[in-house]
């Protein structure tokens, strides 16, 4: 079992940036591709950004190319996901996402999921 705990959200004006983590915390962490997805209120979750076991073949939906970056650091076990040039629609709750396949995008690929964490951009 993969437990994932996503931290750095917060509240942030139009413009700035944030840095999301995503914490594994079992060994088989670094074997597992992680995807970051979001959940805007009244909207259904959509994906943002995945990236392999290995931290190769980064892929971001259409929406965040050019301003969010996934990158990781399997020897703490986190995924991270930098934020740039944050608008007023990229405000939502962010899950991180594990699973043993390759760079999945789609919601029922994965396995395991954080609880997420609030992010929100004021304009």
């Amino acid at each position: 079992q993969v437990q994932l705990v996503e931290s750095g959200g917060g509240l942030v004006q139009a413009g700035g940036s944030l840095r999301l983590s995503c914490a594994g915390s079992a060994r088989t962490f670094s074997s597992l591709s992680v995807g970051w997805f979001r959940q805007a209120p009244g909207k259904e979750r959509e994906f943002v950004a995945v990236i392999n076991w290995s931290g190769g073949s980064p892929y971001l939906a259409d929406s965040v190319k050019g301003r969010f970056t996934i990158s990781r650091d399997n020897r703490k076990n986190t995924v991270y996901l930098q934020m740039n040039s944050l608008q007023p629609e990229d405000t939502a709750v962010y899950y991180c996402a594990a699973a043993p396949v390759w760079v999945p995008t789609r919601i029922y690929e994965y396995d395991y999921w954080g609880q997420g964490t609030q992010v929100t951009v004021s304009s």
